[in-house]
């Protein structure tokens, strides 16, 4: 029998336990779970810190769950324990973290809407599977509202066109409905401007007034589905449009009590009710759907199917492939050479093929240095001169569906030094990195170097290349040139990297 798997969420209103297993044939049974109320968020989002009330709530849900799960054989470094947006946004949450692990032995990874935005879509993609080919088809928005903040995916044809974080939250908007004495009605003016000021943005990423299919993800979608829709399996509801917005329309006459008693939830469920759905509606607004398409799922499921030992490999490529169809997006909003952009990293894969059994390169650092290559210009668009700056901004301060918050530090850092005299090592921020990052940066920039000194003339001067080490040299062997006069100028401004990494001094023939 398969080690059951243990994952912990700290969100903004609860800390959450799941444990599952999974079968031979990668099926996923789910063999516990719990769910304990805080007020994470509330404390966040007024004062800036968790209080030592709430610190000392999240201690006692901890140290019970720590038995809990000793009981099925996991031990606490055995148990992968996330924090989102309350946690995320606390002044306080390091000497907080540091806390709970002396006292139960559980390390908190605090992660970012990003990465929430990648585990809701694992999540979404495993419960929705062959069900519904629609999501490859149309055009799809994926919605999860938050305690602290709303998720956003847009999906073109089965691709990622973009994915957000915005600090949209319910216990974040009912913190100010309480400090700002503000209505119900005044928070849905706030959310009806901010989702208008919303929707412009998104133009250019997907025609959201064109979208046909509209996922919504989360408890209170799914008490709106059992009570509002129709079951289409065990874990996949339906919701006609009308059927919904008449559902938010009825549900804000209702008192916080009346929801306690009609849907038998919480209090403090009942609270966020009336917000979260709020903001769902809104942005359907917006679409042209006629139905809404509710999974029951959540964050942890995606949690628990990235811990597979072994991912199917289809699930991981087309992981992949949402990733560098999300960076091929950001390029495509600041109106980036989509051709240059794809030449390069189809150079990238070539000299990633060919060096690395010889340097270590794995997989996810190759797509590291594909999403690398796909960006590396996108600073054209502020100013041609000292581009490579521009680029480190815009990638710094982007969100790239799928990466981390480090590998965005590396991405950011590899466009900077892929043009130029300076090189990575030459900055004092460079030296502070932890030394596994400083050498991927230094590898993939050396060969994002070359890959894009042999387009040079951003004109395909070749058909193909090969490549073959003789000695300390590596020989560029070009197939079907016109005149590569340019790129044998540029790679001999741009090879020092390389030759300093991998030792091979770059001969272009």
């Amino acid at each position: 029998m398969a080690t059951p798997e243990a994952v912990i969420e700290i969100g903004s209103t609860g800390v959450r336990l799941l444990v599952a297993e999974f079968t031979a044939d990668k099926k996923r049974n789910i063999l516990d779970r719990a769910e304990m109320p805080v007020s994470l968020g509330r404390d966040v989002f007024t004062a800036g810190v968790i209080s030592r009330e709430t610190q000392s709530q999240c201690l006692n849900i901890l140290l019970h769950y720590k038995e809990q799960l000793a009981g099925w054989g996991i031990t606490p470094e055995q148990t992968t324990i996330i924090a989102t947006s309350a946690f995320r946004e606390s002044k306080n949450k390091d000497p907080v973290m540091d806390k709970i692990l002396i006292a139960t032995g559980f390390r908190i990874k605090v992660i970012d809407g990003i990465e929430e935005n990648r585990l809701m879509y694992l999540a979404v993609a495993d419960r929705l599977n062959e069900e519904d080919a629609k999501l490859r088809s149309e055009d799809t928005v994926i919605l999860e509202v938050g305690g602290g903040s709303t998720e956003m995916m847009l999906m073109k044809k089965g691709k990622m066109a973009g994915a957000h974080s915005f600090r949209l939250g319910t216990v974040r908007l009912e913190a100010k409905m309480r400090s700002q004495s503000e209505s119900l009605s005044d928070i849905q003016r706030y959310l009806e401007e901010y989702t208008n000021n919303t929707k412009g943005s998104l133009e250019s990423e997907l025609n959201i007034s064109q979208v046909k299919q509209f996922i919504a993800v989360g408890a209170d979608a799914t008490l709106a589905a059992i009570n509002a829709g129709k079951p289409i399996s065990t874990f996949l509801w339906s919701i006609d449009r009308e059927d919904f917005e008449n559902f938010v329309d009825e549900l804000q006459e209702y008192s916080i009590d009346e929801c306690v008693a009609r849907f038998k939830i919480s209090y403090n469920d009942a609270q966020t009710l009336h917000v979260s759905l709020l903001i769902y509606k809104m942005f359907v607004h917006y679409t042209k759907v006629h139905t809404i398409i509710v999974p029951e799922t959540n964050i942890r499921d995606g949690l628990i199917i990235s811990k597979r030992e072994t991912p199917g490999e289809e699930l991981k490529a087309e992981f992949h492939q949402q990733i560098k169809a999300s960076a091929m997006s950001l390029l495509r909003k600041y109106h980036g050479d989509e051709k240059h952009a794809e030449r390069v990293r189809e150079y990238c894969v070539k000299f990633y093929n060919h060096l690395k059994n010889e340097i270590s390169l794995d997989e996810r650092t190759l797509l590291l240095l594909e999403v690398s290559a796909i960006l590396h210009d996108i600073g054209i668009f502020i100013r041609m001169d000292e581009h490579n700056l521009h680029s480190e901004y815009i990638i710094r301060h982007s969100e790239i569906f799928g990466i981390t918050h480090t590998e965005n530090v590396i991405l950011a850092t590899i466009a900077r030094y892929h043009r130029g005299r300076q090189q990575p090592q030459d900055n004092e921020q460079f030296q502070i990195l932890a030394r596994s990052d400083r050498m991927t940066i230094l590898k993939l920039t050396a060969i994002l170097r070359i890959a894009d000194a042999l387009d040079r003339s951003h004109g395909k001067s070749f058909s193909d290349f090969t490549l073959r080490q003789q000695k300390d040299s590596m020989i560029i062997r070009t197939k079907g040139s016109k005149n590569v006069a340019l790129e044998q100028v540029a790679l001999s401004e741009k090879g020092d990297l390389f030759e300093s990494v991998f030792g091979y001094k770059l001969i272009l023939v």
